[in-house]
């Protein structure tokens, strides 16, 4: 089913008489049984005011068109969405909502926060088939939940998104990447958290294999020059290359993207960990990686059917397996999975949303 608008999409579900999986752009494929909800129907801006750096728009546009409308008025999403659809061998374009449900944040994170942390309204559709509202210009929070934080990466198992809100960034006038070349994984954490910790705005700290450490910085070209220079002088003890403009884009979409593990065979698990363990759990693994979050985010690719987080113990964090047999977060403790499955009682209390991943 393909609903048009918010009350085709509620009378869909008040009907449904089995689960539903929830489809937006089907770049993350999808688990579970059910009759397939598509989202992609529920898409067009609601709202943009370019001078209040806000954006309203329907949980189905895809990413692709608000990135082109918001380029237009030299404005960003902060987060800075990435697409793994290549990674995890999904074609599609990725929703806007399925963004915030699967809470998508790629390199800028460490500056700018996660999907989340920019979005400021939602409204969903609940499993009783009830419209839901929070932030934005409108609030309906009988709950008593921060619905606006609670619904970013929910994954589809709390309710569907029909319309997001956002505030916005600037685009950057300038930005340019110090590569660090040819440096391992422990010298690269090393100096990714001498860069983060510097008075010197680091919106982005990673490691690509044959490539070395990255940093990159953004701003106004004369600041973006300082910095720079400022930080290859903290950064002097290795072999460094200045990377401009158009270069160091490329370079960063391809570390969202994980353009070097892409073509590699076998199970794709995605780490996230204290950046000081990262060098540990990197040569526990033994296996092709990639590295962002200044260590924080580690992606690799195992042998199909290896158990990544036995081989990578002990680590502080999470490990999900985005691709292969059986793909899924790392088990809950029992105190956070009590709570989660009270708010799905609470939200989906006939239990027809499994999770969705189609995103």
């Amino acid at each position: 089913m393909r609903p048009q608008d918010e009350r085709e999409l509620a009378a869909a579900i008040r009907d449904a008489a089995g689960p539903l999986r929830v489809k937006g752009g089907g770049t993350r494929g999808l688990v579970g049984a059910g009759e397939v909800l598509d989202t992609t129907g529920l898409c067009g801006v609601r709202l943009y005011e370019p001078a209040a750096l806000t954006l309203v728009v329907g949980a189905g546009t895809p990413l692709a068109e608000v990135e082109a409308l918001l380029a237009g008025e030299g404005q960003r999403l902060g987060f800075e969405p990435v697409r793994w659809g290549p990674l995890l061998g999904a074609s599609g374009e990725s929703t806007i909502g399925g963004v915030v449900a699967a809470n998508v944040s790629g390199p800028r994170r460490v500056r700018a926060g996660a999907a989340r942390d920019a979005l400021i309204g939602v409204r969903f559709v609940d499993g009783r088939g009830e419209v839901i509202k929070s932030g934005g210009r409108v609030m309906k929070n009988v709950t008593g939940y921060d619905l606006v934080k609670l619904m970013a990466g929910s994954r589809g198992t709390l309710g569907v998104l029909s319309e997001v809100a956002f505030k916005l960034m600037p685009a950057a006038a300038s930005e340019a990447t110090l590569l660090l070349e040819g440096i391992g994984v422990g010298d690269a954490v090393a100096a990714m958290a001498a860069a983060l910790g510097s008075p010197y705005e680091v919106s982005g700290a990673g490691w690509m294999p044959g490539l070395g450490a990255m940093l990159r910085l953004e701003g106004l070209a004369e600041s973006v020059a300082y910095r720079v220079g400022r930080l290859g002088e903290l950064m002097q003890r290795f072999a460094t290359v200045r990377v401009e403009r158009a270069g160091s884009v490329a370079l960063w979409r391809d570390l969202g993207e994980v353009v070097p593990l892409q073509h590699c065979a076998g199970d794709v698990w995605r780490f996230s960990v204290k950046p000081s363990e990262a060098p540990g759990i990197v040569a526990r693994l033994g296996v092709p990686v990639a590295l962002d979050w200044g260590g924080g985010l580690i992606w690799a690719v195992l042998p199909e059917g290896t158990n990544a987080r036995a081989m990578a113990a002990p680590y502080s964090g999470h490990a999900t397996l985005m691709l292969g047999r059986g793909a899924a977060s790392e088990p809950e403790a029992p105190g956070v999975a009590e709570l989660g499955e009270a708010l799905r009682a609470q939200f989906d209390p006939r239990g027809i949303f499994g999770e969705g991943l189609g995103a």
